[in-house]
């Protein structure tokens, strides 16, 4: 791994710097394997073809899906989310999705409630970003036909219980859509024991993988209308989509060698186990927490210390603006997190943090002990 002043602290965004192997897969595609996967019947396509199986079978393993074509490859979550809520939800349903959703839940909603007349309700949490699950359903009517939700908070870091919402959306006739986006790599997911009906998830963020990767589950009895159409490289007579999986859902060139280092990214995380990353991440959150909360003016957001939560801690402080804290700790101590409303303005709502955002500090996986006491040093240098 080369050598970085930055220490770098917003994994929730995308994980950085990769493992080595995820470089040197990307390259290897790059050199042996650059033409188009299953557009051809020659060697380098076949490779390519390959390749992309290879990688669905490891997502497969990580996520316990029975059938790996029953995962299509996206460009990242939002398009994930995109197509399974364009492509499921339709005119007049009503949809449930909770008060912390990122704005990749919100806007395509409130697109279809403008255009389509779909009814949406939001669902609040508590002050640290834990779900009313009672009050999910007492949300539920005879027109819900979609409950989304994230599986983990990308400002609170608090955690969704997703099996619990399974079993009530199932009871009401709705299915579940859960918005992985800091939860793949971290959390254990099995879609079929936990009842998730589609499941979205970056490759860039906890999986490892490169920017540009991500994809979206989805369960064999659902059928969506594909975001995007266009050339498959199979049944190319037919005027429409096909109904084969997984082309159905990936028209065009895929990203390839990027989906190659995704597959690195997997099985780093498959040979760690996603449990050994939380435990990491969990006890380096607890340090910055514990050192956060002894300061003076400064509010912590999400779990209380001790409670579960990824490894995202977000702070406002009373006697400094969040971008000019994080501005501060870039320009002077090379270190690297994120201000502002971190896409999610609902959740920001929900801590009273519209007017100012927050600083979020994400640990990942390569995020050492020596890391987080730069980190607050520097913290309780600019406060």
């Amino acid at each position: 791994m080369p050598h970085s002043p930055i220490i770098y602290f917003d994994h929730a965004a995308t994980s950085w710097p990769k493992p080595q192997a995820v470089a040197e897969a990307v390259q290897a595609s790059m050199l042996e394997e650059g033409a188009n996967p299953g557009r051809g019947g020659h060697v380098m396509a076949n490779r390519a073809g390959k390749r992309l199986l290879r990688a669905r079978m490891a997502l497969a393993e990580l996520f316990h899906v029975s059938n790996p074509i029953d995962i299509a490859f996206t460009y990242n979550t939002t398009m994930a989310l995109n197509m399974a809520i364009h492509g499921y939800v339709r005119p007049g349903d009503h949809v449930v999705a909770t008060a912390v959703e990122h704005n990749s839940v919100r806007r395509p909603l409130e697109v279809l409630r403008r255009k389509h007349g779909v009814l949406v309700t939001y669902v609040d949490t508590d002050t640290q970003g834990h779900l009313h699950v009672k009050q999910l359903e007492q949300a539920m009517t005879a027109r819900t036909r979609l409950v989304i939700c994230n599986h983990s908070s990308n400002l609170f870091g608090s955690i969704i219980p997703v099996e619990e919402i399974s079993v009530i959306c199932h009871r009401h006739g709705a299915k579940l859509l859960v918005d992985a986006a800091q939860s793949a790599g971290l959390l254990p997911i099995q879609v079929e024991q936990m009842g998730i009906d589609m499941l979205a998830f970056p490759g860039h963020k906890g999986l490892l993988g490169p920017q540009g990767t991500g994809g979206l589950y989805l369960h064999p009895d659902i059928d969506i209308e594909p975001l995007i159409q266009g050339g498959t490289g199979s049944h190319s007579e037919e005027v429409t989509q096909p109904l084969t999986r997984p082309d159905r859902y990936e028209a065009g060139t895929p990203n390839t060698a990027g989906i190659a280092g995704l597959e690195a990214g997997v099985k780093y995380v498959l040979n760690e186990s996603v449990e050994k990353i939380y435990t990491k991440e969990w006890n380096l959150s607890q340090r910055i927490m514990e050192t956060l909360l002894s300061l003076d003016g400064i509010r912590v957001l999400g779990p209380e210390l001790g409670r579960p939560r990824t490894g995202i801690v977000s702070f406002v402080s009373e006697q400094a603006d969040s971008a000019a804290i994080a501005h501060r700790l870039d320009r002077e101590f090379g270190i690297a997190v994120r201000a502002g409303y971190h896409c999610t303005p609902l959740a920001h709502g929900v801590a009273g943090t519209l007017g100012q955002g927050a600083v979020r500090i994400s640990a990942g996986w390569n995020t050492s002990e020596d890391d987080v006491d730069r980190l607050l040093e520097a913290v309780q240098w600019i406060l």
